[in-house]
């Protein structure tokens, strides 16, 4: 017989936990014997003293066994199950791009996706500003949408890892959510029930991750790799950049715009470009649909420029809920701030840096995201015509465009922006967006 106290204190006094200790402790999340204070607590021991690869492995088995695992046996003859998964960051929308992507290639991609946490975006916040979009829905419902759509991207449903769900939310609002195995438990807890062949992370590191340091974010990434390799997940993961914001905007309606843009051809910002082929060709490699670098270029490059792929967005789009028309005219659907202004700074030179964690609680502060779990999100808000770290700026040309739904947030997030930002005489050295490869 255990007690959660007793746990909670080996832990924080640095012991290692038994795989039954953990069980245990993981079942008391599912069924709610546990209370919100003690999962806090074993948090933030883990925060602290950390977990061995055994712990790790233990915790991420249990949550995963805490619910229903998807089988996806009818499709193995029609195509592999495949699935990318990013440690978030401020302005990535790529999950938006990618899924279609890959299901225009040839694949299956269930995408059980999350919240946002902190000043990072969630990508089912996203999708919640478009109109009627279901993001939960039974797994029935689920394996119906990917047999038709070929590309799901929803939130946990109460039967997958549902230990996840409730830990997710809590480690959200007590500063331990950067804690690796935590991470990499919550990660793959969802992507092993979630059935699939094949993996690919995208691992964020600079000032709008997770990960502040290279050093961590490889950490993280080989955790992950191992672990899930481990259990029989084969899995591959690039380390990308966050030190300024992924692509030209941040906030759901406006990236949800991004990643249509994207997709139709509109327009393409390079680094979000370079991130996007790079998952998507790693992706295509591992699951079979690709025999090389070069031959998955060419075959995203060709759903891209055929339609296929914004095609394959409308499917999932219409198929969970939302406009059957919504490609066609995504501006008509999707909400705008009642006050949008250009931003100046007052000096002339290059922009040499930008504190991305910074304009992500912008965000926050403009109703774009949650300081506290189930708080409503303000889909409208939030910046885009961002310039990049590297661009020529002068009091005339504006280095964001802020939309708010009220003056007081506008002033306050405006600021908050400003102050997020550097100006030099030269232009910095530009850094690679993919920062490293890990494909073992």
């Amino acid at each position: 017989m255990f007690l959660p106290q007793e746990v909670i204190r080996k832990k924080r006094e640095g012991q290692e936990l038994s795989s039954e200790e953990i069980a245990y402790f993981v079942n008391g999340i599912t069924s709610g014997d546990m209370s919100d204070s003690q999962i806090a607590a074993l948090a933030m021991a883990v925060f602290f003293q950390g977990m061995s690869n055994a712990e790790t492995v233990s915790l991420t088995q249990s949550m995963t066994k805490s619910g229903d695992t998807i089988d996806w046996s009818e499709l193995h003859d029609l195509g592999p199950v495949l699935d990318k998964h990013s440690t978030g960051g401020v302005g990535d929308k790529l999950s938006l791009m990618l899924a279609p992507i890959i299901s225009a290639c040839g694949g299956y991609v269930p995408m059980i996706s999350g919240r946002g946490l902190g000043h990072t975006g969630g990508t089912l916040d996203k999708l919640d500003a478009i109109p009627g979009y279901k993001t939960s829905i039974d797994t029935d419902r689920l394996k119906s949408i990917i047999k038709t759509a070929g590309c799901a991207i929803v939130g946990q449903t109460g039967d997958l890892a549902p230990a996840d769900k409730r830990f997710y939310a809590i480690r959200d609002i007590t500063a331990t959510v950067e804690a690796i195995p935590l991470i990499t438990a919550s990660i793959l807890s969802k992507k092993l029930s979630a059935g699939l062949d094949r993996l690919v992370m995208d691992i964020k590191v600079g000032s709008g991750a997770f990960s502040g340091t290279l050093s961590m974010a490889e950490e993280l990434a080989e955790t992950i790799v191992r672990v899930a390799n481990g259990a029989g997940l084969p899995t591959r993961a690039l380390i990308t950049d966050m030190d300024q914001v992924l692509g030209s905007s941040a906030g759901n309606a406006l990236e949800v715009k991004e990643a249509w843009s994207y997709l139709s051809g509109e327009m393409k910002e390079e680094r979000t470009d370079m991130i996007t082929m790079s998952l998507c060709s790693e992706l295509l490699i591992l699951g079979g649909l690709a025999t090389t670098h070069n031959n998955a270029h060419h075959k995203i490059m060709t759903v891209l420029s055929n339609g296929k792929a914004l095609e394959q967005l409308q499917k999932m789009i219409s198929g969970l809920g939302g406009p059957v028309d919504f490609c066609e005219k995504p501006d008509s659907y999707l909400k705008s701030a009642m006050y949008c202004e250009d931003i100046y700074l007052d000096t002339s030179g290059y922009l040499a840096s930008m504190d991305t964690r910074e304009i992500g609680m912008a965000v926050v502060a403009l109703g774009g995201g949650r300081s506290k779990p189930g708080q409503e999100i303000d889909h409208a808000v939030g910046f885009d015509h961002i310039a990049p770290v590297g661009t020529r700026i002068d009091p005339s040309r504006p280095v964001a465009r802020i939309h708010a739904n009220s003056k007081d947030q506008l002033a306050r997030a405006k600021a908050q922006y400003l102050n997020g930002l550097t100006v030099a005489d030269k232009a910095p050295n530009q850094q690679h967006p993919i920062l490293k490869s890990l494909v073992n």
